[in-house]
């Protein structure tokens, strides 16, 4: 692949703060620390001078000796003096600031959940902090000498960031709001907007009130100067209901300042060719390998080593929203075509009790992992046959990029990115050589055992079979694709707000 083009090197370079509540490697809890670890990485490599923001967990601080002092903030509201370290992302050229304040952040526990699951009770006071350094870094008093253009949110618990900037006093950086899953709103009590610094006229219906309450996402959605979520469809989806969770007003209010980009995957990460996971590498022209890696999955998972035998493979979380309800409702009839099925997830109880039970009825033909694993998540990428994802809703997902990439058609619900990243096998998709996977648009049981059911004959076809392969391998889900969408974005909030270039100033190690 062509390396992307850098900008112009007589222009400054566009200065972004990517504010996050979770990067990969350091925390993770799910997709959007992959997009705060990728995404940077390939605005750096289009020459955008992007620092990461994130909170100074336990995890990520390790040993304070090995970090530098950025600054000291001593003055936001009901809060001690907060100090800025900074550091490197590991594995990564992308500069890292931690805001450390040890009695929010340094616990065990998650980065939102104690050890026994529950939320931490001071949420809207941790992350109030995290977006208030967020905006002081984005406004004319920032203590630092780089100045970002642009203070770029990410999900709720930055989302109060841009509500801060607007009522800062002088020029601010221009912010960009972007939604990973509008289902979560940090959504407090009302008290909150002015014990967290914001005027009490703030709060209203135009503003930061949410039906009574005080919601974080709504702030940052109302006041940020532009808006993203992860693909095109779902900003569509969220200005209506059911999807718009009660924001979808807003939404389709914004309208015209609310932007759908894909996220990209890790082609390092997850390439068949060179994936480290894998028993077998392989790729087109060189199948051996994929056959290989089917037969250690299901060695692996106990399930009946039968070549001959389609696998509906399974990566999830194990929640409603995902879908997988359906999968078990059809289960049976499907494992009378006959097939396997090689589920890994974890999640909701009952959902982990009931996949356990089918396991049970159908020993060698149903294997249903409960927990994460990233190799067995790798394998079965590689090793199924067909990855079934059948989600009410999905922002973007990231599991049908990969599993086109590995030569496994994906069956999908015609909703949020599947629907963007999915090209439906119809017979004229087919011939045009376009077709990468199976889409259903009926939220049933009986819809997507349909699909499955169209996926298992086209299977039967070599040829059919090869093609879809062929059209899914080939693919470009790179980061660098997605970037390059961002930065037109970035360049085009900016276009009336140009800033001048600026560098920043670290002071002595910590003792």
């Amino acid at each position: 692949m062509t390396p992307p083009a850098p900008l112009h090197q007589a222009a400054a370079p566009l200065k972004i703060l990517f504010v996050t509540p979770e990067v990969r490697p350091v925390v993770q809890t799910g997709g959007l620390a992959d997009v705060s670890a990728a995404l940077p990485a390939a605005l750096r490599r289009l020459g955008v001078d992007v620092r990461i923001l994130l909170p100074g967990y336990r995890a990520a601080v390790g040993e304070r000796k090995k970090m530098r002092l950025c600054a000291r903030i001593g003055d936001i509201p009901e809060h001690g003096e907060v100090r800025l370290l900074s550091a490197g992302l590991p594995h990564s050229d992308v500069p890292l600031l931690l805001v450390d304040y040890p009695i929010y952040y340094d616990r065990e526990g998650g980065p939102y959940l104690d050890a026994e699951g529950h939320e931490w009770p001071d949420n809207a006071w941790r992350f109030g902090l995290f977006s208030h350094v967020a905006a002081r870094l984005g406004s004319a008093g920032s203590p630092l000498a780089w100045r970002p253009d642009i203070v770029h949110c990410n999900d709720w618990q930055s989302a109060l960031a841009p509500a801060l900037m607007h009522f800062m006093p002088g020029r601010t950086a221009a912010t960009l709001m972007t939604v990973h899953n509008l289902a979560y709103q940090g959504v407090f009590a009302p008290q909150f907007a002015t014990r967290l610094g914001l005027p009490a006229s703030s709060f209203h219906m135009q503003g930061v009130e949410y039906y009574g309450r005080f919601s974080f996402l709504k702030a940052g959605l109302y006041y940020a100067d532009h808006l993203s979520t992860v693909s095109p469809t779902y900003a569509e989806e969220i200005q209506s209901e059911p999807l718009g969770f009660g924001l979808q007003g807003l939404l389709a209010a914004r309208k015209q300042a609310l932007t759908g980009i894909l996220n990209g995957v890790d082609a390092e990460r997850w390439n068949p060719a060179s994936d480290p996971f894998l028993p077998a590498p392989f790729g087109p022209g060189h199948w051996d390998g994929k056959q290989a890696n089917k037969t250690a999955l299901q060695q692996t998972l106990g399930l009946e080593v039968r070549p001959d035998r389609p696998i509906l493979g399974v990566v999830s979380r194990l929640t409603p929203q995902k879908g997988l309800d359906l999968l078990l409702a059809a289960a049976p009839r499907l494992l009378e075509t006959p097939v396997q099925i090689a589920m890994v997830g974890n999640g909701d109880r009952d959902l982990e009790r009931d996949w356990l039970a089918l396991q049970a009825r159908h020993p060698g033909a149903v294997a249903a992992h409960i927990g994460f694993d990233e190799r067995l998540s790798h394998l079965v990428e590689a090793g199924a046959d067909i990855f079934v994802m059948p989600s009410r809703f999905e922002p973007c997902g990231l599991n049908q990029m990969y599993s086109q990439l590995y030569g496994t058609p994906p069956v999908v619900h015609a909703t949020g990115g599947l629907a963007d990243t999915v090209v439906d096998a119809t017979a004229s998709a087919v011939q045009a050589g376009e077709a990468t996977g199976f889409v259903f648009r009926e939220m049933t049981a009986r819809a997507l055992e349909h699909a499955l059911l169209r996926a298992l004959d086209a299977y039967r076809d070599e040829h059919t079979w090869r093609r879809l392969q062929l059209n899914g391998m080939s693919r470009d889900f790179s980061w660098d694709h997605s970037a390059r969408g961002y930065l037109a974005l970035y360049r085009s909030i900016l276009a009336a707000r140009p800033h001048p270039p600026a560098r920043i100033e670290c002071s002595a190690v910590l003792p």
